[in-house]
């Protein structure tokens, strides 16, 4: 730290920028071979093509990723050190949540997507956008925050641990914020004869939650049947399928692993008998920043298509979560340290909770609202937002820098 500091002197300014927007162009460069890759001068990642791609990210590389590098560093102390991180994910979505409601009352986005807008401005990206640009900045040899490996795998420790939170709030919270009106469908344009009841062949993720009921087909049914029903209800209730997607089930069994020391020796430990499944797991860990990246530029070459939402609303949406949101978090977090919440001398834990809050909409945000039926202008704001954020992003990454050292 202190060689940064002198490295840097009179040009501390000038030098933390270059570390701020450097792993911001490297972001940026990738993302835009995948573009040229998915443009139709290429072609070589057409739609079909980034779908298999997105679902082995999801599915392999970063499970892989998180479980390598999650198992290596958490320890059950740890753990009990690092409680104020999901804590910090749940506060970052009641303050966007509020500072969406405000957005959403003053602008007043049309008929049905007024929580839609709070939802898009609320729910950042706490998982994959944070693991790419802390990568990218652990890769310059001048960054702040020590060497390359240690710095890697602390940053990656620390967001993985907040995702698991990030998910249960993604498939309770955001499922039901973006159920369909009344009238059981986004595209009023097209029908208009309201639903009052469940529609027969209609999906359950297309059905409001909180409207369905178990209703026993038989009053004089068996304790144990109307035990089995209400079981059914809350799994369905509380999507916990949903909730356990590969990168959540691979955080818990870091976690599980990790705390037990007999079984982190075992297999996290160099030299140990089973250290050649998570070294396995580490190479293909590495593959999941590329090729992410590649994927996000390709979805970029279809452009924000059509949406209801308008110009002001988008506008909106995308000053609310890049501009108004971050402040927040920086108030949320400099509490939580004067409060003495925060490990001391982390500067590594501080800067994870800070990025957490300056991130786009969530990507997952957009599949949960593909389900509910207001994709389309789901991707109209993923694509802006994201557009945009390659710039707000390199501004309060050098804030934040300022503000730690």
């Amino acid at each position: 730290m202190r060689r940064f500091l002198i490295e840097n002197g009179g040009e501390s300014l000038l030098g933390t920028i270059k570390i701020a927007v450097l792993p911001i162009a490297k972001v940026f460069t990738m993302c835009f071979l995948g573009f040229l890759m998915a443009s139709k001068y290429v072609n070589i990642l057409p739609a079909s093509g980034r779908k298999l791609l997105n679902g082995l990210v999801f599915s392999l590389l970063l499970p892989c990723l998180i479980f390598s590098q999650l198992g290596q560093a958490v320890t059950l102390q740890k753990m009990i050190e690092w409680w104020f991180i999901p804590i910090n994910v749940i506060c970052g979505t009641i303050a966007g949540s509020l500072i969406g409601l405000v957005v959403a009352t003053i602008i007043r986005p049309p008929y049905p997507f007024f929580k839609f807008t709070v939802i898009h401005v609320g729910i950042g990206n706490i998982g994959n956008v944070p693991l790419v640009l802390l990568t990218a900045l652990c890769r310059d040899q001048n960054n702040p925050f020590g060497d390359v490996d240690t710095c890697t795998k602390q940053g990656t420790a620390y967001i993985s641990f907040g995702q698991w939170v990030g998910a249960i709030v993604l498939y309770t919270y955001v499922f039901q914020m973006l159920a369909p009106p009344p009238e059981g469908t986004f595209d009023l344009d097209e029908q208009h004869l309201p639903i009052k009841g469940c529609p027969k062949d209609g999906s359950p993720e297309q059905v409001p939650l909180l409207t369905q009921e178990v209703l026993s087909s038989d009053l004089n049914a068996s304790k144990q049947g109307k035990i089995k029903d209400f079981l059914v209800y809350m799994y369905d209730k509380l999507k916990i399928k949903q909730i356990l997607q590969p990168p959540i089930i691979a955080s818990i069994l870091a976690l599980a692993i990790g705390a037990i020391p007999f079984l982190k020796k075992l297999i996290f430990t160099p030299n140990a008998p089973l250290f050649f499944f998570t070294d396995s797991l580490i190479i293909l860990g590495e593959a999941m920043i590329p090729c992410i990246l590649l994927a996000l530029g390709g979805n970029l070459v279809d452009g924000p298509g059509s949406s209801k939402l308008g110009l002001r609303t988008t506008t909106a949406i995308i000053f609310g979560r890049l501009v108004l949101v971050p402040p927040a978090g920086i108030g949320i977090v400099l509490l939580a340290d004067k409060l003495g919440f925060l490990p001391p001398d982390d500067k590594m834990f501080r800067f994870v909770l800070l990025l957490q809050h300056s991130m786009p909409t969530s990507v997952l945000s957009g599949a949960i609202a593909n389900l509910r039926g207001c994709g389309r202008e789901s991707a109209a704001v993923l694509f802006w937002v994201h557009i945009f954020a390659i710039f707000s992003m390199a501004g309060w990454i050098v804030l934040y820098l300022h503000i730690l050292f």
